[in-house]
């Protein structure tokens, strides 16, 4: 490992919460006594001010990604350990938390020591040198995350962020609204088309409306009655509940016809929406929050031309540009509730509600 600088006089533990193995929220365990770790030479020791919770804690927690794992995200626990995390088993004891941001506080021996004192959003994805896909490990899941008051992440994927936003706010940020970039980026979202997505008062959903509007999309948001408004405040140019008697055909009466499906809800819902694509179409998607498996008939898929997209590992390039975007404010994290780190549990809890609009954030003192 070498020497480090900036690490005299830091503490040598650190209160966190650890995974202790798939199941429910019991296994979440709030701890005094995690030692700090320390950056390798080409990582940055970050003090943690905030973290936000995503659909993956929940998943990684529960083993839902799992084949094993055939419910809804937050339900049954998988009955294999094997593939329990994205890209396959999860090694316990473990920290979650995708989302942290902070302050560099340490640097390892290749890193330029200009770096401590700079306030960083964290790109999650942690990738091989040769980039290649099966390679690539998530923070919180393969990795350590931010549900700590100390992590270690590469250089690399430290990003500056220069913005007057609150940390709180910025950690509703790096994972929600660099997948859906991702999504429109693998859709070719442009200027002009009808974007629908659902699940559009969650996370994801959220940052799927306000980035399909900043290119210049119009937008048909679907979701729960109770929060039409707030979508329709986020940028939404139509906003539908999602229990409306014939949803394909009010978003056909709204649009004649949408460009691109970004979905992030799988369920009942995804056949028939995916009627209302145009010919040639594209379906994104990040998620499954209503059930992964679904019915596809494969003549929607090639008599009508249509591209579908898995968006997961997203390029380096897509998390830059996305600081660049929080940094000139052409998007507005939205929060809906804060917890002390050790409330995890009962945040996780609320999260899997769905009853909240905006992000549920950690709040973390050093």
């Amino acid at each position: 490992m070498g020497v480090v600088s900036g690490t005299e006089g830091a503490p040598g533990t650190m209160r966190a919460v650890i995974l202790t193995g798939h199941g429910g929220l019991a296994m979440l365990e709030h701890r005094d006594d995690v030692p700090v770790p320390q950056p390798a030479a080409d990582e940055v020791l970050i003090a943690v001010a905030a973290c936000g919770i995503n659909n993956t804690d929940v998943n990684t927690r529960t083993g839902w990604y799992s084949r094993t794992g055939r419910s809804a995200t937050g339900d049954a626990v998988a009955t294999s350990t094997a593939d329990g995390g994205w890209g396959g088993a999860v090694t316990f004891p473990r920290i979650q938390g995708a989302d942290p941001v902070g302050r560099i506080v340490a640097v390892g021996t290749s890193v330029p020591t200009g770096r401590v004192g700079q306030r960083v959003l964290v790109d999650g994805w942690l990738r091989s040198p040769d980039g290649a896909l099966e390679h690539a490990r998530y923070l919180g899941s393969e990795v350590d995350g931010g549900f700590a008051e100390y992590v270690v992440v590469p250089a690399r994927n430290a990003h500056a962020v220069d913005s007057d936003r609150s940390d709180v706010e910025l950690a509703s940020v790096p994972c929600s609204y660099a997948t859906a970039e991702h999504m429109l980026h693998r859709a070719g979202v442009r200027a002009g088309q009808w974007v629908l997505v659902t699940g559009a008062s969650g996370g994801v959903g959220r940052a799927l409306v306000q980035l399909a509007t900043r290119r210049g999309a119009r937008v048909v948001a679907v979701t729960s009655a109770q929060k039409c408004a707030a979508v329709g405040e986020w940028g939404a140019d139509v906003v539908l509940d999602r229990d409306a008697d014939d949803l394909p055909a009010a978003v056909r009466d709204a649009t004649g016809g949408v460009d691109v499906f970004a979905d992030v809800v799988g369920g009942r819902w995804f056949a028939p929406l995916l009627d209302t694509v145009r010919r040639g179409g594209h379906y994104t998607t990040a998620g499954a929050v209503a059930g992964a498996e679904v019915t596809l008939d494969l003549r929607t898929l090639y008599l009508r031309d249509l591209t579908f997209h898995g968006a997961t590992v997203l390029p380096p390039e897509v998390f830059a540009a996305l600081v660049g975007y929080v940094e000139r404010d052409e998007v507005v994290p939205v929060v809906a509730r804060t917890y002390p780190l050790e409330e995890l549990a009962a945040a996780q809890e609320a999260f899997m509600t769905r009853r909240h609009a905006g992000a549920i954030v950690i709040e973390i003192a050093t």
